[in-house]
């Protein structure tokens, strides 16, 4: 299929099939070209083990398929159906604290379990066999956001399997998890457990280890279905949908070269500006993971934020706003959960392309409008978004931070690598999100921040990026452990002391701290030393008066900046600045509010630009906007709320 994708998660089996019809209908005059169909239909297309409904699918296919509607066809293995809960108990999932769940809501089930297994091959095998050549088959969907955790005894037996073939024996794990501590030394297999609810810490590695097992077991999951797909229909392409949260025990960097189409799911939870900044960071995390080749945003909220305990109506525009967000830094189109609201169940409060009020609403008229528009700028599918700052991203350190006692309850990870990609974004520069054993060379400046765990040969990796010329901008509380979760010695940060010309005895957590400069910092601070580098600012008051806060070395023919604290905003860019310019960045002019995204091929320009503050602006610019047609000769107005694609 050409173009740009239009649609989203389509759920038929919740509606009278008179609403069918009704369905395709309003689907064509939106512009939707793909559904998403079967996700959590598991008990409408098995409702007894082995006997299959298909008659239902068989019409919503065909309707489908006469509309002009492509479909993503799901496996539904997120939602098993009662029969097998009751039927198979000891595949119902584990917590912790040793409570196993009952059946009543999605992700009742063990990755782990023999049964779930084979009854999601089942009916993985009986959709391939009935869809295979359907006319309106455009794609397969696996699963649905794959992140269950379970800590049966089929966990058990699968971790400590895992284990053998990562360590090789229990002298290799005895040293990694550093058992000596507090007489966790283990002399058999059988007695190595997850890390179930304990009296008190639980043992970093062993967390480490359970989470990385996590992502493992459940990539084995999905290539397990994904074959039984491919047999029947070897030419299309088989993806899943993934979803980004402190929760989730998946590696998505590992995962994207097991799917043909990285797909991800993404709703902020800020309902004010920071939505826009979460935006622009899942679609350059996600472009990030795919490594060039295409990705699609499978899953938006068509019409609210919802903040966690609250649900914020999207304004006017903005649902198109977010939707263009993501195709500028490369998505192959929008898609949303759902397609019409449901009139009951868990999410029915969800928002939808089609609300409860149905098609007069505004919300519909604002599906139709973003519909017509796409197909004005299909024209930059295939190209490529420019980025020359990397920001690096590891889930590995993230789930390191997570399953361990911190110096600080306030470091956090995520919200490190976020401010840095936030300052960036704001800037109006291009930003990827590799990991840290990437190639870096096409980059002109990369930030590290708090990138706690870090092997070897990462931190070489990276060493060699900046002997050989390129810039990078280090922050607190990184190169702080190995790949085990062991302190690198001699002090930090440890595996990034060399090349940043610093070595820190101490830490300071702080509440608040000052800079010679003026700028502040918070929650962090260190007992900086100079090992070769020079000071780029001081700490003012305190016990760390004068002591050096930010630094920069010269190693090789590359510029290495350490930053000690957690800067706010307005020094944390102003200092980023700094360093773009000095690594030869170019840094556009734009109003404040103003987001810019370049895409390139054979010669051609799309820049997007999108206004998301409450007043007009004005952006240097030159060729034709292909949203209104109109061509543009060095001046461009965006209006508040306002968005351009130019093409020069």
């Amino acid at each position: 299929m050409t173009g740009l994708y239009y649609g989203g998660d389509y759920n038929p089996e919740q509606w009278p099939p008179e609403v069918w019809k009704d369905d395709v209908a309003l689907m064509r005059q939106a512009g939707v070209n793909l559904a998403t169909v079967g996700v959590f239909a598991w008990s409408s297309l098995e409702p007894e083990p082995g006997r299959y409904e298909f008659g239902w699918l068989d019409q919503v296919m065909d309707l489908l398929a006469d509309g002009g509607v492509q479909v993503d066809l799901a496996t539904p293995t997120a939602s098993p159906p009662p029969w097998f809960s009751l039927a198979h108990p000891d595949a119902l999932p584990v917590r912790a604290d040793g409570v196993r769940l009952t059946h009543g809501s999605r992700d009742t089930y063990c990755a782990c379990a023999p049964a779930y297994r084979e009854a999601a091959a089942g009916i993985a095998r009986a959709l391939g066999e009935r869809y295979a050549g359907h006319p309106a088959l455009a794609m397969w969907h696996v699963h649905n956001e794959y992140g269950t955790v379970c800590h049966c005894d089929h966990a058990a037996s699968s971790f400590r399997r895992w284990l053998l073939a990562r360590y090789g024996d229990l002298d290799r794990l005895n040293a990694a998890w550093t058992t000596a501590f507090w007489s966790q030394g283990y002399s058999s297999w059988e007695e190595i457990r997850p890390p179930r609810a304990t009296q008190y810490l639980v043992n970093p590695t062993q967390a480490l280890d359970f989470r990385r097992f996590w992502s493992d077991e459940l990539l084995a999951a999905f290539r397990e279905q994904k074959e039984i797909l491919r047999g029947f229909t070897p030419e299309l392409p088989v993806t899943t949908n993934f979803v980004f949260g402190a929760w989730v025990p998946v590696d998505h960097a590992r995962w994207a070269a097991e799917v043909d189409l990285v797909a991800i799911d993404h709703y902020p939870g800020d309902a004010g500006r920071g939505a826009e900044e979460q935006t622009a960071f899942g679609a350059d995390l996600a472009r990030s993971w795919a490594g060039g080749r295409p990705w699609l945003l499978m899953e938006q909220a068509a019409g609210a934020v919802n903040t966690g305990t609250r649900s914020h109506t999207k304004e006017p525009g903005r649902m198109t706003r977010h939707s263009l967000a993501h195709i500028a830094r490369g998505s192959k189109g929008a898609l949303f959960f759902q397609w019409r609201a449901s009139r009951g169940g868990a999410e029915m409060w969800h928002s939808a392309l089609v609300p409860h009020a149905g098609a007069d609403s505004r919300r519909f008229r604002e599906v139709v409008e973003f519909g017509a528009v796409l197909p004005r700028i299909a024209e930059v599918d295939g190209s490529a978004v420019q980025a020359e700052v990397a920001v690096l991203w590891d889930a590995e350190a993230w789930w390191a931070m997570q399953g361990t006692h911190l110096p600080s309850s306030e470091l956090d990870y995520l919200a490190a690598v976020q401010a840095a990609h936030r300052q960036v974004w704001a800037a109006g520069v291009g930003v990827d999100l590799p990991g840290p054993a990437a190639d870096l060379s096409s980059y002109r400046l990369v930030v590290v921040p708090s990138l706690y765990l870090v092997s070897a040969e990462a931190a070489a990796s990276i060493a060699r990026y900046v002997e050989g010329g390129g810039h990078v901008l280090v922050t607190y509380f990184s190169g702080i452990v190995n790949e085990d979760a062991q302190v690198w010695l001699g002090g930090y940060p440890g595996a990034f002391a060399e090349l940043l010309g610093v070595r820190v005895e101490e830490f300071h957590p702080v509440a608040e701290v000052e800079l010679a400069s003026g700028a502040r910092g918070r929650v962090w601070s260190e007992d900086v030393q100079l090992t070769g580098a020079e000071v780029i600012d001081r700490y003012a008051g305190g016990v760390l008066d004068g002591s050096p806060a930010v630094t920069r070395n010269f190693s090789g023919d590359g510029v290495a900046w350490y930053v000690s604290t957690q800067l706010e905003d307005d020094a944390y860019r102003a200092l980023l600045e700094q360093a773009m310019r000095g690594a030869g960045i170019e840094l556009p002019d734009l109003p404040d509010g103003v987001e810019l995204v370049r895409r390139q091929a054979d010669g051609t320009t799309w820049t997007f630009l999108i206004n998301h503050g409450d007043a007009e602006a004005v952006v240097p610019a030159s060729g034709r906007e292909l949203l209104s047609g109109a061509d543009v000769s060095g001046r461009l107005v965006l209006p508040a709320g306002g968005q351009a694609v130019v093409r020069s």
